[in-house]
């Protein structure tokens, strides 16, 4: 039997390499809604203009249809999607089943302006790893921001602690992050011992995928090489006098572990921005959620009004002030999203030619003076 024919049968019916590569009946539903038989094959590399998939035997380069940047959709392949591949080319990108999505890098200082774009990082995602070395690049606050981007995109987190062996009192800095993840499983890794890595390996089972996020240096790359049991990242030392590390991972590759289970890593992020707000505030800082219900005020803004049982909670040391502080903040970044969604199309059209006049005035101006 052809095997594109068993496309149309149950999904314990397909081939056993396309399942280890993540396939589930989600994306059979999305391939039987194509309107002819279609080979599937998973993103598991490449850039802009040339990718690099895997129907579960042996990867091979293509490159995307033109017509993909004009779909209404627009959608442009990442790494872990599933696409529908002709003749070396990319057709189509079956519907996701989730994405890891930032604010492009350098949105942060753009959002006064409205120019936030969204960057795609990964796609089909079963769990993110946040990984945070346990030196310099310790910070609850990141830690806190990490967390929102995993809800925010409706995914779900671990936490991973590395360099244990560098830090004197290990467990004390993990309860501390335990503290402010609530229910999220934090994990102590250390270069000389196995112990905390193979608690790795119920994320890591035959078909589940794994992205990893964190800053530079944080051991990323190195936890990747441990958990396939070779160097196949690069990595860097990271710098005593400023103690960040360099983007020794450039690109998001798609790696399958010897177990099965497959990571995808990601370069190191020196921002952390966000592109939406999907009510991630109230999961990352559950308390505070519970809080602002007994508030006097129902629009309770937790800065100075009366009877407002968050700044009673930060008061009697319920809440620490620095956790609250940043929960308004991320409030207020979130807010701009919330706001900039709910502009009506005219509005939007007459913010667009605003700033196109400007430029054009701009030129004029620049063209006198010379």
């Amino acid at each position: 039997m052809d095997e594109q024919a068993t496309f149309n049968h149950p999904l314990h019916t397909f081939p056993e390499h396309l399942i280890r590569m993540g396939w589930t009946s989600h994306f059979q539903t999305a391939l039987e809604e194509l309107p002819s038989p279609c080979t599937p094959a998973r993103v598991i590399g490449g850039c802009k203009n040339s990718f690099l998939v895997n129907q579960g035997t042996t990867p091979f380069s293509v490159a995307p249809a033109a017509t993909l940047e004009y779909t209404p959709e627009g959608i442009q392949p990442v790494v872990g999607d599933w696409v529908v591949v002709k003749d070396e080319i990319i057709t189509s990108v079956l519907e996701r089943k989730n994405i890891l999505v930032r604010g492009a890098a350098g949105s942060k200082h753009k959002q006064k302006t409205g120019q936030v774009k969204e960057q795609i990082m990964a796609a089909n995602i079963d769990t993110v790893f946040i990984v945070c070395g346990l030196d310099r690049d310790f910070n609850l606050r990141r830690l806190e921001r990490y967390l929102t981007l995993v809800y925010n995109c409706g995914l779900t987190p671990a936490i991973v602690l590395t360099k244990a062996d560098l830090e004197q009192h290990p467990q004390q800095r993990a309860d501390e992050v335990e503290a402010i993840a609530f229910g999220v499983p934090v994990h102590l890794i250390s270069a000389h011992e196995e112990n905390g890595v193979s608690a790795l390996d119920g994320y890591l089972a035959p078909g589940q995928t794994v992205t990893l996020i964190g800053s530079s240096g944080a051991g990323k790359s190195t936890l990747i090489n441990r958990l396939y049991g070779a160097d196949l990242q690069a990595t860097g030392a990271v710098s005593k006098r400023v103690g960040k590390g360099r983007h020794t991972t450039t690109t998001r590759d798609l790696i399958t572990l010897p177990s099965g289970g497959m990571v995808i890593d990601n370069p190191g992020m020196r921002e952390i921005t966000f592109s939406d707000d999907h009510g991630a505030l109230d999961t990352t800082f559950p308390e505070i959620e519970f809080l602002t219900r007994s508030c006097r005020f129902a629009d309770c803004s937790h800065t100075h009004e009366p009877g407002c049982q968050v700044l009673d909670g930060v008061a009697s040391g319920q809440i620490p002030r620095e956790r609250l502080d940043s929960y308004l903040k991320m409030q207020r970044e979130l807010a701009f999203f919330a706001n900039k969604e709910q502009k009506s199309a005219p509005q939007i059209e007459k913010e667009t030619w605003k700033g196109v006049s400007l430029k054009i005035k701009a030129m004029k101006k620049g063209k006198k003076k010379g």
